[in-house]
């Protein structure tokens, strides 16, 4: 940053409310003048800096124990400007990142944990949402905005809440500040948060992140990018003819379901539905809340001929405000506009349904009415230049490489599943790219791996979701990190499961046992170590069993697979044998290798320890 004003500048991440990293020389920086003289005031010390030719300044702390509320004065020396930086935390710093499912908020989750929104109320809990921004030519030295808020019923909706969760177990256990950064985006894939250095190692990635950074072909792909969409949604709505039918020859449909599988063809476009249902006197003139799970891909929402509410796409669930005076006695309709632009059109199944007003439900699954709108050919693949590698490490992530942290917490990966095969690479130089860039050593890793998502399957099958799982696994072999297992916490129809708490818990407890060195806790679920052949069977030995295997749902353990030197899998019996496993099958006779959970989602997936954390999926390939 060429400096040329007359003020002290700090970088928002240094601002009220912030949490410093304790038991280790902080960073605190900023710019002012070339050659102005800075001094910063802080726990009873001083710190001299001074500007140099690009108006850049610097001092580092001593390092101090957990504790505050400070106050931090940052003054010129040859003015009389001062900054009071106030309501300053010493605890433990963790800098969140990954795609939806870390930046997924506590205000998505409303209805899933609303009592622990009501009760959270701890000043010791901090959050920094990075604002989203993304840059090909260079690293951002600022964000663009972001405050640190603590945990409340209002704040903490705007928290990643399995950053909370994971906050809220560790405060519980050692009662010390914990600050988190967030700096997440949905979709984004592993190489979005690389370096341009640590892309050299991929060179298509590379070569995909150094054309973007020429200004003018940037622009062009997003005005491109722009153009096509603009045209797609243009004929579209020029050839919705939908509302305009009668509505006496609209059909029936079974709500929720896909209008592919209920015959309709396959087809994008819109499609219209309608619902007529009756509300009681006792209920009309109220306020009201309609629930529509999720919808494939945007809809748009009319209740008795008003426009409700809409939503841009299937991942965010419908939670839709009815204004008092809206619903009246007796018939009342809702209207969907549903534009599908690509893949199977229409509703999740297995989600909520409802009307709610007050106490009272009024279920909505069931026979609807529908007409087709309008039919067009998929709607081109957005250009996404947000995802494209090297963007989001210079936007979200180079601005806070000198704030001095504990560890990195990442839930990532499902942006990756169409080539799992180079992921156990990229996510291994992410982490050796983001220490580098801390310049505080092996600062701790931990992250989660995919939960189970899609169809179950109780046979052995080709899933880029478990090979995907199966890197995650082999990124154990870094110094300092640790996984999360979530085999068990996914939702078949929803790539966003709403158990945050769960994940959160684990990631802490896998903290605990990493990076605080508590040998009491049991950190993590069973991990495959080694096997040995001993007949027809592969007998299984596991690390991190705790106090002892167990099945769980059953009898014998289940989502085991075994082959022999042909690699062709079949299904395998297995039984406990102490803390190891057995497994073989009638069909096998040489068996050489052995699969655990090898499918998207796993049925049967029910070898546990005792402390209920679940056994990672794994090959022994």
């Amino acid at each position: 940053m060429d400096y040329t004003g007359s003020k002290i500048i700090l970088p928002r991440i240094i601002s009220d409310g912030m949490v410093l990293q304790r038991n280790t020389d902080v960073k605190v920086w900023g710019w002012a003048s070339a050659g102005e003289a800075v001094i910063v005031r802080f726990m009873g010390k001083v710190y001299h800096a001074s500007a140099n030719d690009s108006g850049e300044w610097f001092v580092k702390l001593e390092s101090a124990e957990a504790g505050g509320p400070y106050d931090m004065v940052i003054e010129s020396e040859e003015s009389i400007e001062k900054i009071t930086v106030k309501n300053i935390l010493l605890g433990d710093v963790w800098l969140c990142s990954g795609q939806s499912n870390m930046e997924m908020k506590m205000d998505s989750l409303k209805d899933t944990y609303p009592e622990e929104i009501a009760r959270c109320c701890n000043d010791y809990i901090r959050h920094f949402c990075v604002p989203v921004k993304y840059d090909f030519e260079r690293p951002e030295i600022d964000f663009e905005a972001g405050s640190w808020e603590a945990a409340n019923p209002e704040r903490v909706l705007d928290f990643t809440a399995a950053g909370y969760f994971f906050a809220l177990k560790l405060f519980d256990k050692y009662r010390i500040p914990i600050g988190l950064i967030n700096a997440s985006l949905g979709g984004s894939p592993a190489e979005a948060w690389l370096s341009e250095n640590a892309l050299k190692e991929f060179p298509e990635h590379y070569e995909s992140a150094k054309k973007l950074s020429n200004r003018d072909y940037l622009d062009k792909v997003l005005r491109e990018d722009e153009a096509t969409t603009e045209a797609w949604y243009s004929a579209l709505n020029q050839d919705d003819k939908g509302i305009e039918n009668n509505t006496a020859s609209w059909q029936n449909i079974k709500v929720p379901s896909y209008w592919e599988d209920e015959g309709l063809g396959s087809f994008n476009g819109v499609v219209w539905f309608r619902k007529e249902i009756e509300i009681p006197c006792t209920l009309a003139d109220k306020p009201a809340r309609l629930v529509l799970g999720n919808i494939v891909d945007e809809d748009t929402v009319f209740i008795n001929g008003i426009e409700t509410g809409t939503t841009p796409n299937q991942y965010i669930p419908r939670k839709y405000s009815i204004r008092k005076g809206l619903l009246k006695e007796g018939k009342n309709t809702i209207l969907l506009r549903v534009v599908n632009t690509s893949g199977k059109g229409g509703f999740y199944k297995e989600k909520p349904y409802q009307l709610e007003i007050g106490d009272s439900i009024i279920d909505l699954i069931g026979e609807w009415q529908y007409v087709i709108g309008a039919k067009r050919s998929p709607m081109p693949e957005p250009a996404f230049v947000q995802w494209r590698p090297l963007g989001l490490y210079n936007g979200m992530i180079a601005p806070v490489t000198d704030y001095a942290i504990k560890g990195f917490i990442w839930y990532q990966g499902e942006s990756n599943t169409k080539n799992p095969g180079e992921y156990e690479n990229l996510l291994k130089a992410l982490v050796s790219d983001w220490r580098q860039k801390w310049k505080m050593g092996n600062l701790p890793f931990l992250y989660v791996q995919l939960p189970n998502f899609m169809e179950a399957s109780e046979i052995p099958m080709k899933s880029n979701w478990a090979e995907l799982r199966e890197a995650q696994r082999r990124v154990l072999s870094v110094p300092g990190t640790a996984m999360a297992i979530a085999i068990d916490l996914g939702e078949w129809n929803d790539i966003h499961p709403v158990n945050k708490k769960d994940v959160g818990t684990r990631l802490a407890l896998a903290a605990m046992r990493t990076v605080y060195g508590d040998k009491t806790i049991v950190g993590y679920g069973p991990m495959y170590k080694s096997y040995r052949i001993d007949g027809n069977k592969i007998i299984l030995s596991f690390t991190d069993t705790g106090s002892g295997l167990v099945v769980k749902k059953g009898e014998r353990p289940g989502a085991f697979a075994i082959a022999g030197a042909d690699r062709i899998f079949v299904r395998a019996d297995a039984e406990l044998t102490g803390n190891d496993v057995a497994v073989w099958s009638e069909k096998v006779s040489h068996p050489v290798y052995v699969r655990y959970a090898w499918a998207d989602n796993p049925m049967d997936a029910n070898l546990y320890n005792s402390e209920g954390l679940p056994a990672s999926p794994f090959t022994t390939e």
